[in-house]
């Protein structure tokens, strides 16, 4: 009895691993198959919604992220069944069989919730069809007009904090509950160009610091959890800006170029200076390293002709990313190159950089 009643575990056991290596093909086939225009109504305006929804009525009140329960949980449970693999009697040849199936059911489930949770919003009608925009590279002419424009900006606001000084930018200006002003803005301009904002995506402070800068990184969206991360060792200059684009993701935009964008709108569009001035700050960074590739000495030039406080503030953000130097970068650009690319975004890494050209196709639009 007691040998049948193992054997029927282990047929179980097997079962659910071949259903979990199932659905995971069967979720790829389908975002393979799926037109971008089905995955937009079906998808990313249907089924996301609802899963969104109950991510954030379920977990968006805890007061920690829940990666810091998720993981700890997830590591356990492997521990577990990796101790049991090497204690059970059996033939190394079972053994080995029944760790690749464990190996590919987690894979496979691994694979199918991130679909499920996030992942099919990779193949949604792309942004700038939905808005119009038909970005560009820049050239030269346009680069200098529009790091003039930020330029200009940037002086206007800063003298606008209240408190602000020619030191370097500190935490105290920006506002208490800048979680809650981030949102709030994003969705504002989400929902100006007709996006759902369905639920309150979380934007998290990750410990401990350097967690992603040291993997030249500042955040992460963890598809498993829906939340987006901060890492807590970015200077504060840097969190409004990095928060908004982590939110974006949260409401259904995989592109990083995209949410860069929306990040871009929604700090612009606070009536804060200090979310403002930081929005600003982030994008004309993106476009004085665009710039410095063309002319390096014109960009010291500009550099050194800036206000003393804004230097002070460039100064401040380069120093604090000093402290967490890259951990293997090579590795991490080419794996997190490849990921891109598997999703359809056929530039990989590059799609960072597509956000000055995504701005200055909307402003070209006048849409202001």
């Amino acid at each position: 009895m007691l040998v049948e009643t193992q054997r029927g575990e282990k047929s179980n056991m097997h079962r659910k691993k071949i259903i979990w290596i199932a659905l995971g093909a069967m979720a790829v086939i389908l975002r393979l198959a799926l037109s971008p225009g089905a995955i937009e109504k079906l998808y990313s305006r249907g089924l996301f919604l609802g899963i969104r929804w109950s991510i954030d009525t379920f977990f968006a009140w805890l007061p920690v992220p829940l990666m810091y329960l998720l993981l700890p949980i997830l590591f356990f449970i492997l521990g577990r069944k990796a101790w049991r693999w090497f204690k059970v009697k059996e033939g190394w040849k079972n053994k080995i069989i029944q760790a690749s199936m464990s190996t590919l059911a987690f894979i496979g489930a691994a694979v199918f919730l991130f679909l499920f949770l996030w992942g099919f919003n990779y193949g949604r009608v792309p942004m700038e069809t939905q808005l119009g925009l038909e970005p560009k590279p820049l050239t030269l002419d346009e680069l200098k007009e529009e790091l003039r424009l930020e330029t200009q900006v940037l002086v206007d606001l800063r003298k606008q904090i209240p408190g602000i000084t020619d030191s370097a930018f500190s935490a105290d200006l920006l506002p208490p509950h800048l979680e809650n002003e981030i949102r709030g803005v994003l969705t504002s301009r989400l929902q100006q160009y007709h996006y759902p904002t369905v639920g309150r995506v979380r934007g998290r402070l990750l410990y401990p610091k350097g967690v992603f800068l040291r993997f030249s990184s500042a955040g992460l969206y963890f598809p498993w959890t829906g939340e987006g991360h901060i890492d807590a060792g970015l200077h504060a200059l840097q969190i409004p800006y990095v928060m908004a684009h982590e939110m974006a993701h949260g409401y259904g935009f995989g592109d990083e170029g995209d949410c860069s964008f929306w990040a871009y709108l929604a700090c612009a569009n606070s009536e804060n200076p200090a979310i403002a001035y930081a929005g600003h700050l982030d994008y004309w960074r993106s476009l004085a390293a665009d710039f410095a590739r063309y002319d390096r000495e014109g960009f010291r030039a500009l550099r050194k002709s800036l206000p003393i406080g804004i230097q002070a503030d460039l100064r401040i953000i380069y120093e604090t990313l000093e402290k967490y130097p890259d951990l293997m970068p090579r590795l991490r650009y080419a794996a997190y190159d490849a990921y891109l690319r598997t999703q359809g975004i056929e530039e990989g890494m590059l799609n960072y950089d597509r956000v000055t050209m995504l701005v200055h196709a909307w402003r070209k639009t006048k849409q202001i």
